[in-house]
């Protein structure tokens, strides 16, 4: 295999240089990031707080919700500090193995939500379509079972991408990142050798996650719909409905913002950087400071 004379040979520091065509106005953009990060820490914090001390909210759909709040805040954690240091502190290095785990926990949280995500559609299926079983399904035992499957998964997944991006590559075009903070594809598109395997594992752990999750996601709440729509009384019609749209909004958010950053780095060559580089971070940002309003 050739390698361009001009390459890194394992870099043991990278640079983040923040949002490519905005660096004159970031320090002003990690404003509101910084108060939807702060309102997203109090907010899950409230949230988890009410969900614990009030005996009535220990059902599986306020447990989910907790957990989501969690994984949001865990989230929000390891992409935030990172871009108001670059935005205001220009403070852009960062070592090679940071890098990578800053990239796993991202990837690792990202797709445990969306195993919680999963996890609260069928709740609510089980709960409209079949209410008398709802209590013998979802047990408190059957939720513990979920979250530790939904960790497991997502940990499996994630971890050969790792081992793949720190065994497989030894040279690099660059140790300059057009990002705020490090995702597989971010580092991938840096090497200088056939990037063909990586870039095959990412697409497979995607749609292993994004793709699962969503078709069942999809089905579960067609059937509610169908049930719902079949209620004789339209009072318990609305209410149903009103017990799924908050979900719905949310699951909507999450997978047109994760496909939007997901086929914009593979196939939006003439998507300007900027505009990728807001969503891929605003996704991140969205997810933690919706959590305040999820109850």
């Amino acid at each position: 295999m050739s390698v361009s004379n001009i390459t890194v040979f394992r870099p043991s520091v990278l640079t983040l240089i923040g949002i490519p065509g905005l660096e004159t106005v970031q320090c002003w953009i990690g404003i509101p990031f910084c108060v939807m990060y702060l309102i997203a820490m109090i907010g899950n914090s409230l949230l988890l707080l009410i969900i614990r001390s009030e005996r009535s909210l220990h059902e599986p759909m306020y447990i989910f919700v907790g957990m989501l709040g969690v994984t949001d805040t865990l989230l929000g954690m390891s992409i935030v500090p990172k871009i108001l240091a670059i935005f205001w502190f220009h403070v852009p290095e960062t070592c090679f193995d940071s890098c990578l785990l800053q990239m796993g926990l991202i990837h690792t949280f990202q797709g445990i939500e969306s195993g919680i995500l999963l996890a609260m559609a069928l709740d609510r299926y089980v709960a409209i379509c079949y209410p008398l079983r709802h209590a013998a399904i979802f047990t408190h035992h059957l939720v513990t079972q979920i979250a530790a499957v939904v960790t497991l998964r997502t940990a499996l997944l994630v971890a050969p991408s790792l081992v793949l991006l720190k065994c497989r590559f030894h040279f690099y075009h660059t140790t300059i990142i057009s990002h705020c903070y490090c995702e597989h594809m971010t580092i991938v598109k840096l090497a200088a050798e056939n990037a063909r395997v990586n870039e095959f594992y990412g697409l497979f752990g995607a749609f292993i996650v994004a793709g699962f999750d969503l078709t069942f996601i999809t089905l579960s709440y067609a059937q509610i719909f169908f049930t719902v729509f079949r209620l004789p009384q339209k009072e318990a019609c609305l209410k149903a409905f009103n017990t799924c749209i908050a979900h719905m909004c949310v699951f909507l958010q999450f997978y047109l913002l994760a496909f939007f950053s997901f086929f914009t780095h593979r196939f939006g060559a003439h998507v300007p950087p900027y505009v990728h580089m807001l969503f891929s971070t605003l996704m991140g940002r969205w997810n933690d400071a919706k959590g305040h309003d999820r109850h």
